[in-house]
């Protein structure tokens, strides 16, 4: 049974950070993302790393975050920083295989407070 385990949320001052952490057990990855859902909008991409280490953020977000992996335990962080209210959501790990298979993780509470 695939594992992904998300932790790192929290609430925090706007202008503040948070540290997000995915850790994963599966093989053969594509790429790792983190998508958030805020408050009656849609799931909408964050940031994503490929296998290769190509990372992509979200224009809102690319002064403002950072993407990284341990491929030694497996776990994709991201940093962000200068959070802001809007940036308040459920942050979602989502992996992506080399054969498509699709992943999400169970979610994890950030809300940034003005």
């Amino acid at each position: 049974q695939v594992q992904l385990v998300e932790s790192g949320g929290g609430l925090v001052q706007t202008g503040g950070s948070l540290r997000l952490s995915c850790r994963h057990d599966i093989k053969l990855l594509d790429y790792i993302g983190w998508y958030r859902e805020a408050p009656g909008k849609q799931r909408e991409m964050v940031a994503t790393i490929s296998y290769y280490g190509k990372t992509n953020y979200a224009e809102s977000m690319k002064d403002r975050a950072a993407i990284s992996r341990d491929t030694v335990d497996n776990t994709v962080h991201l940093q962000m920083t200068s959070l802001k209210p809007e940036d308040t959501g459920v942050y979602y790990c989502k992996v992506v295989t080399m054969f498509s298979s699709v992943y999400w993780g169970q979610g994890t509470e950030v809300t940034v407070n003005s």
